[in-house]
């Protein structure tokens, strides 16, 4: 009866918060774009046909595709097969509530947070529920008055930034799997979307944002061409920091099935192509470019983990090697734009052994339960890769020269950087973590972690 109770309760609060989302969709809508049926003019053209860059909106729309591919099926199947089979179910449908969410706080929210102009500290809100999105059509041209995507309609822009902003946060469930409440996660995922992740990519990629190398006026330039900060650091350290607060899991075992891994590691990869080559925004040169260093980044990463894992333990494993072709995805994503071959391999080999010890050695240090080694493979592999950048850079290649070149001072942006993010995104997170375990509680009960979560908190179970 009390668990009946509990159940209409939430059913309410969702129906009330639904209601609530409904009445700022009017409230906020453009009447404007509701009164007029005919399709909007640019300099005199039907708005289909002013596409600024063809090539580069094509481009970018397969990048769309791919990068979401990531975790809706991808992060969820990787994740999947690691975990045990009585919580394989809580595990996929996680990183797909997360899609879910964390598209709706985009579109209404977070995207004109992140990426619009406003304080070097966070942006405006002229973009909120997307209001006025075709407002600039005309002025420049295109339709999208953001510097770092100017050929290609900001309705496409938003499309692809919305990908990387469902990405991040999903990867912070690998800390917590197989044991967290999941109205917990909903309210985790939905506060620090807006209060993490939406600063920290103003911060970095915002026009106006305080390390935006795009920025002629940012405090100090920090080079993330796809998110080895804004993303990778940034989800590590928050998966890091609810391993912390739940504690470890009452008992543990080996991954469920390694075959799931093996296929979701594989999307991850082909995926990440839309991720790093995507984040070049044209189809040009640097696209190129960043593609090819992501596959070396991430084959020498993946052997080299291999290797490493074949000479301490004997036995190389699928999943320790789908595990090293990860974290040099995540190593090779800040540097992506700027290095060459031959940092991707450096890159690559550093990622290998760094996020190996992370998963072993330093979790065994300090005795934190990742579960799925977030921390260890996303916030090292996302450390390894932003500091490399500022060593291996090309000026050739992104614009921006590196240690190698003779420009130490990048590599100290490079630490700024990482530090500043570890900090402020570990302080959020833990305010925000606590603020629902004061409300709602984190962890499920010890009797619905020994059952499973999937029966218990989803009515579900893997045959």
């Amino acid at each position: 009866m009390e668990y009946a109770t509990y159940t209409r309760r939430k059913l309410a609060r969702i129906v009330v918060a639904l209601l609530g989302v409904a009445f700022l969709c009017l409230l906020f809508s453009d009447p404007a774009l509701a009164e007029d049926a005919a399709p909007p003019a640019c300099g005199g053209k039907i708005l289909e046909k002013c596409t600024p860059n063809s090539g580069d909106t094509a481009w970018m729309l397969t990048s769309v595709a791919l990068v979401l591919m990531m975790t809706v099926p991808g992060l969820g199947l990787f994740y999947g097969g690691m975990v045990r089979k009585k919580n394989v179910g809580d595990t996929v449908m996680t990183s797909f509530a997360v899609t879910c969410l964390v598209t709706i706080l985009f579109a209404v929210l977070t995207y004109s947070l992140a990426f619009r102009a406003g304080t070097p500290f966070i942006g405006g809100l002229d973009r909120l529920f997307l209001k006025d999105i075709l407002s600039d059509i005309g002025k420049g041209g295109i339709g999208n008055p953001n510097p770092l995507a100017a050929t290609i309609p900001e309705s496409v822009y938003i499309c692809f930034q919305m990908t990387f902003a469902i990405i991040t946060p999903a990867l912070i469930a690998g800390a917590f799997a197989e044991r967290m409440k999941f109205s917990a996660m909903l309210w985790f995922i939905g506060l620090w979307a807006i209060f993490v992740y939406a600063p920290i990519a103003h911060w970095v990629w915002g026009p106006d944002g305080i390390f935006a190398a795009g920025n002629d006026a940012a405090w100090v330039k920090v080079l993330d061409f796809a998110g080895g900060t804004v993303v990778h650091i940034n989800a590590g350290v928050a998966g890091l920091m609810c391993a912390i607060m739940l504690g470890k899991r009452s008992d543990t075992g080996p991954a469920h099935n390694m075959v799931l891994t093996f296929i979701g590691a594989s999307l991850l990869w082909v995926g990440w192509f839309g991720f790093n080559a995507g984040s070049a925004v044209t189809a040009g040169m640097q696209a190129g470019m960043a593609m090819l260093v992501t596959q070396i980044a991430t084959a020498m990463a993946g052997f080299t983990w291999m290797l490493v894992e074949w000479a301490l333990k004997g036995k190389p494993t699928v999943v320790g090697i789908c595990s090293g072709a990860v974290a040099g995805l995540v190593a090779i994503t800040p540097a992506s734009g700027f290095v060459g071959p031959v940092g991707a391999f450096a890159i690559g080999i550093a990622a290998g052994v760094c996020c190996y010890w992370g998963c072993t050695g330093l979790k065994r240090m300090f005795s934190y339960d990742d579960a799925l080694d977030c921390f260890g493979v996303h916030a090292l592999g996302g450390i390894v890769g932003a500091l490399l950048t500022g060593v291996f850079a090309v000026e050739q290649y992104g614009g921006t020269a590196g240690v190698l070149e003779g420009n130490a001072g990048q590599f100290v942006n490079q630490c700024i950087g990482v530090a500043t993010v570890f900090v402020y995104d570990a302080v959020v997170s833990l305010i925000i973590l606590f603020v629902i375990n004061l409300f709602v509680g984190l962890r499920v009960t010890r009797d619905i972690e020994r059952e499973g979560l999937d029966l218990a908190l989803h009515g579900e179970v893997v045959q």
